[in-house]
C-alpha cells in the first residue's frame, strides 16, 4: 500500500530567520497522527538552518529545494546544481512547477534533464505536471497532462521511477482558492497512473505516488486523501501556516 506523502511548498517566502522559528513552533506541536510521509520544500537560502533546526528537535520531516539546474557545474550564474543541494543532503527536489513553466518559460525537455540529473545524483524529484483553465474548458485536459507526462519521463531508467513522486497541480487551482473535486483530480491521478503502467508496467504504477495539488487546505485534505488514486498533497499556502499545515499532515 502506498503512504501518504505530505509536502510543502513555501515558494519565495521565508527568509531563514522566519523558517527556523516556523520549524521550532512545528516541530512543538508535531504529531504525525497519520504516520504519513513528510517534506518542506524551501528556499535556497534555507536549506542549511532548517536541516539544523530539524536535527536539532529531531522530528522527522525532510528537507526538499523547489528547483534545480540539469548540469553539475558550469557558467549558469544564478542557478544551483543537483551537486550542491547533495551537499546539503537535501532529500527531494521540485521539478517543473507551474510557475516555472508559465514564469520562466521551461519545456518538458527541461523538466526531463532536470529529473534524469536529480536521480543521477540520488535525490527524489517530485515532479510537477497539469493543465491551464483553456485546456481544462476545451475538454482536452487529460490528453494535455499524460502527454507532458510521457515528454517529462522520456527514458528515464526503469530502476529510478518508483522513487519518482508525480504531483499533479491543475494550474487553474493554484492560488486561486479554486480546486478541482477530489473526484475529477482522482480520474486525473488514475489516467497519470495508467500511463505509468503502460510504459513501465503495472508494480510501478502500483507503487508510484501521485500528488494532488492546488489549494489543498485543512477543510478538504481528508476528502482528496480519501480518493484511491491521490497518494499525497503538495500544500503551498497553507504550508506557511503551522496550524494549517498541521491539520493537512493529521488530515
Amino acid at each position: 500500500m502506498r503512504k501518504i506523502f505530505i509536502a510543502g511548498n513555501w515558494k519565495m517566502n521565508m527568509t531563514h530567520l522566519e523558517a527556523v522559528d516556523f520549524i521550532k513552533d512545528l516541530g512543538y506541536k508535531f504529531k504525525n497522527k497519520n504516520d504519513c510521509d513528510v517534506a518542506i520544500c524551501v528556499p535556497f537560502t534555507d536549506i542549511e538552518s532548517i536541516k539544523k533546526t530539524i536535527k536539532n528537535i529531531n522530528i522527522d520531516i525532510k528537507v526538499g529545494a523547489q528547483n534545480m539546474f540539469y548540469e553539475e557545474a558550469g557558467a549558469f550564474t544564478g542557478e544551483v546544481s543537483p551537486k550542491m543541494l547533495k551537499a546539503l543532503s537535501v532529500d527531494y527536489v521540485i521539478v517543473g512547477h507551474s510557475e516555472r513553466r508559465e514564469i520562466f518559460g521551461e519545456k518538458n525537455e527541461v523538466v526531463n534533464k532536470k529529473v534524469k540529473a536529480a536521480f543521477g545524483i540520488g535525490l527524489k524529484p517530485i515532479m510537477c505536471i497539469g493543465e491551464n483553465l483553456s485546456i481544462r474548458e476545451s475538454g482536452n485536459a487529460e490528453e494535455f497532462v499524460i502527454e507532458q507526462l510521457a515528454e517529462c519521463i522520456r527514458g528515464i531508467d526503469k530502476k529510478n521511477i518508483s522513487s519518482l513522486t508525480i504531483a499533479y497541480e491543475p494550474i487553474w487551482a493554484i492560488g486561486t482558492g479554486k480546486t478541482a473535486t477530489p473526484e475529477d483530480a482522482n480520474v486525473m491521478c488514475g489516467a497519470i497512473r495508467k500511463k505509468i503502467g503502460d510504459l513501465f508496467g503495472n508494480k510501478i504504477a502500483e507503487e508510484i505516488r501521485i500528488q494532488y495539488g492546488g489549494s489543498v487546505k485543512p477543510n478538504n485534505a481528508t476528502e482528496l486523501m480519501a480518493m484511491t488514486d491521490i497518494d499525497g498533497a503538495l500544500v503551498g499556502g497553507a504550508s506557511m501556516k503551522v496550524d494549517d499545515f498541521l491539520a493537512i499532515i493529521n488530515y
